[in-house]
């Protein structure tokens, strides 16, 4: 197989080389300057590359050298805390070698191959270990990092293992006549093998109440959230990577513009790990892919973060992947498509767009990994329709494959209600696959309460039509009710602060006793009309200005016991 050729044709990104004879998705370096390719396409004795750099300067008869491998990752002890851009180079190394700008060709390895590591085997020689199995781990910071037998490896016997201080590429055992170092290199379009794949009836729980009463999603599931400029995708995936009960967060930034990203990369290590009072860096991976780098890494970058997020869901882990957003990512593959000359989709777009979307979604999943254990990857992609149309390809195809919609509203914003997540617009399809886990450990009545909640904001939106033709005095007393009700879980349950210290986190327990709250509110409220009371008087009582505040209390659990003794002795007054 031949590995040298020449450069025949250069279009921006996309260069045809001859002479090379590669396989479909090898890596090859491109140019006198050696820049990092893949092969995306071969016609004949063409070979056409999508370069991760920029192309400008590069001319016809340079060469191309063939690498015979497909884009791959390192895989071991340094993945978290780490900074990369969309093909695993570390930032943060990158810049001390030539500053705050980088040059075409400069690479740097994912992973620190200088520093050692205490290595502690969990097997003993004479054990027979399989692909995927543990035989050891390291102590990452506050997380275990645990090393596994290479894929491939099946029934091999342990000959020799040693314990220490090692880099990652010193031998640390050998395994049926292998030398097995620490780290590992895995192609990053080619999913990981599990043993076996679960229904996804355990919830990823938040913190945020919109989501885990009324729109939860699954450990292992795919959410979408879709939004225009300003909505608060990133505030809402920030509170989702601080607060979910995920182990690890994989964190893509892809696409987005430099300013945002410097956000995320400057607020995350300030963020405080409620679980251990560390940084929230220590356990994340963040992988930063700004509008202004080249559009083929971009394209990359959600492989890379998928197959990261997956190596650490085989140690048994449940990893949280924030992807925002994959309109960027479209957006780099329609741009390479039009320079492929491929037959453009719909605005443009791929015609295999949505083949692209399933495969990246359909990775998530809750499993049994090879060591045994279960560990899962949870997705939740930024969509940033033009114009918040969400109607156009890239929302749509996403819409097909997810199960799983938040939908970010542009008049909610407007009105300061955050997050700004839509409750007639969003769903869940996993309502009836989480339903007993809810039963069992939040309340047996919670799904018929979220039922009767959602059943009340939605007779709410009937209602507004009314009002704004004949005015809301036209109403009969019960449906004045049912509005101050439903404004009840709007403000005081849907509503939520990402940046208070105690209402910015809500435990499922806490979530449960605010609905319930709002419920009684509402049964003594009937009661009250029935035995004759007045409307203004129910619906102006002082208990709902206690409940309002009670979730920015300190002591909020018992402020809430308080709210409903109140609520009890006032509406007995009434005479309800």
């Amino acid at each position: 197989m031949s590995t040298e050729g020449v450069i025949y044709r250069v279009a921006g990104p996309v260069v045809t080389a001859t002479g090379i004879s590669p396989k479909m998705y090898d890596v090859v370096h491109v140019g006198n300057e050696q820049l990092m390719g893949e092969v995306i396409k071969i016609v004949g004795e063409y070979s056409i590359i999508q370069v991760y750099e920029d192309t400008d300067g590069i001319k016809p008869g340079e060469p191309v050298t063939n690498t015979g491998r497909p884009l791959s990752v390192e895989l071991g002890p340094g993945l978290l805390t780490s900074v990369y851009d969309g093909i695993q180079r570390p930032l943060p190394i990158l810049r001390e070698k030539m500053g705050d700008y980088i040059y075409r060709g400069v690479s740097a390895p994912g992973l620190d191959h200088s520093k050692k590591w205490e290595f502690v085997p969990t097997v003993k020689v004479g054990d027979l270990v399989s692909e995927g199995e543990v035989f050891g781990t390291v102590q990452e910071g506050p997380v275990v990092h645990k090393i596994m037998v290479p894929i491939g490896m099946k029934n091999a016997k342990v000959e020799n293992i040693k314990s220490g201080h090692f880099t990652i590429d010193e031998t640390v055992a050998t395994i049926g006549g292998r030398d097995v170092p620490m780290i590992q290199y895995w192609p990053v379009r080619n999913p990981r093998p599990v043993a076996e794949k679960y229904q996804p009836d355990i919830p990823l729980v938040t913190g945020l109440r919109v989501l885990d009463t009324m729109f939860p999603l699954a450990k292992g599931g795919a959410a979408a959230i879709p939004g225009a400029f300003g909505t608060g995708k990133t505030v809402t995936q920030q509170s989702l990577a601080k607060y979910s009960d995920a182990e690890i967060v994989v964190y893509i930034g892809c696409g987005e513009r430099g300013n945002e990203m410097t956000e995320v990369l400057t607020e995350f290590p300030e963020l405080k790990d409620p679980r251990t009072g560390e940084s929230l860096m220590k356990r994340t991976v963040l992988i930063a892919n700004t509008s202004n780098m080249p559009v083929a890494a971009r394209e990359a970058s959600v492989y890379t973060g998928m197959t990261i997020a997956e190596y650490f869901r085989d140690m048994g882990y449940n990893v949280a992947l924030m992807a925002d957003s994959t309109s960027r990512w479209a957006e780099a593959m329609r741009e390479i498509s039009s320079r492929l000359e491929e037959m453009p989709g719909e605005e443009g777009y791929p015609a295999y767009l949505a083949g692209r979307l399933s495969e990246f979604y359909e990775r998530a999943a809750r499993a049994k990994a090879l060591c045994g254990q279960d560990g899962s990857v949870s997705v939740i992609g930024a969509v940033s329709p033009p114009g918040g149309d969400l109607s156009e390809p890239v929302t749509q195809n996403t819409l097909r494959i997810v199960r799983v919609f938040w939908a970010l509203d542009t008049k909610l914003r407007e009105r300061r209600h955050f997050p700004t997540i839509n409750w007639l617009t969003s769903y869940t399809m996993y309502d009836r696959q989480l339903q007993s886990w809810y039963k069992d450990n939040v309340a047996e009545d919670f799904p018929a309460l979220k039922s009767w909640a959602m059943k009340t904001l939605q007779r709410e939106a009937e209602l507004q039509e009314v009002v704004q033709m004949v005015g809301s005095d036209s109403l009969p007393d019960e449906q004045k009710v049912t509005l101050e009700i439903a404004k009840m879980i709007r403000e005081i349950f849907l509503q939520q602060n990402a940046y208070h210290p105690v209402d910015c986190y809500c435990p499922l327990a806490r979530q449960y006793k605010m609905l319930t709250l709002i419920k009684k509110y509402s049964d003594l409220s009937d009661k009250a009309l029935v035995s004759g009371a007045q409307v203004d008087k129910i619906v102006h009582l002082p208990v709902r200005t206690r409940f309002n505040q009670a979730k920015y209390e300190d002591n909020v659990d018992e402020e809430l016991a308080g709210v409903e003794a109140d609520m009890e002795s006032q509406f007995a007054a009434l005479g309800a």
